[in-house]
C-alpha cells in the first residue's frame, strides 16, 4: 500500500527509506512539514504593504530546507529587529524564515503568480544576485557576506 503524503523519497539496495524533499507549497526543516503560505501570511502581516514570498532552500548537506523569504524593497526601510521579533511571536522557531532576500521587484509568471523556482535555485549564495540577503542571527537579521556564506554551507556557523 501506499499514500500521497507530499514527500519524495528514495529507497537504497537493502530496502531502507530516506527523505529527500516535500512537493507542493511546503518545505521540511527540522523534522517538521512547513507551509509557505502560512509563514507568508506572517511576514505579510508584520512588514506591511510589501510583496513577499517565502520558501525553502538547501543548506550545505544538511536534511531539508530552511526557510528564506524574499521582500520587495520599498521608500520605508525594514526594521529588521522587528521583523525579527513579530516572526519570534507568531511562528515556531522550525517554521522562522533564516534567511531574507531584499529584491527591486519579486519575479512573476504571466498570470501574476510569483516566481519562486528561480529564487529557490539561487538560494542564499550572495554571489548568485545583486540582491541585498541577511542570515537570522540573533534577535535580528545579519548582512550575510559570502564568508558567512562559506561558515554556514560548511558547519562553521550553526542553523
Amino acid at each position: 500500500q501506499a499514500f500521497v503524503s507530499g514527500d519524495l523519497v528514495t529507497m537504497d539496495e537493502e530496502g531502507y527509506i530516506y527523505f529527500k524533499d516535500r512537493t507542493g507549497d511546503t518545505f521540511r526543516w527540522k523534522g517538521e512539514n512547513v507551509s509557505t503560505s502560512e509563514v507568508e501570511s506572517v511576514v505579510s502581516s508584520i512588514i506591511g504593504l510589501r510583496e513577499c514570498t517565502v520558501y525553502g532552500v538547501q543548506v550545505g548537506e544538511m536534511e531539508g530546507r530552511a526557510g528564506m523569504m524574499a521582500v520587495a524593497e520599498s521608500d520605508l526601510p525594514l526594521d529588521l529587529p522587528g521583523l525579527a521579533e513579530g516572526l519570534d511571536r507568531a511562528l515556531p522557531t522550525y517554521a522562522r524564515p533564516l534567511f531574507l532576500r531584499l529584491t527591486p521587484t519579486l519575479p512573476h509568471t504571466s498570470t501574476f503568480k510569483l516566481k519562486k523556482v528561480d529564487l529557490q535555485r539561487e538560494g542564499f549564495d550572495p554571489t548568485n544576485t545583486s540582491d541585498r540577503l541577511y542570515f537570522r542571527q540573533s534577535a535580528s537579521f545579519t548582512h550575510l557576506t559570502p564568508e558567512m556564506y562559506q561558515d554556514i554551507v560548511t558547519g562553521k556557523v550553526k542553523v
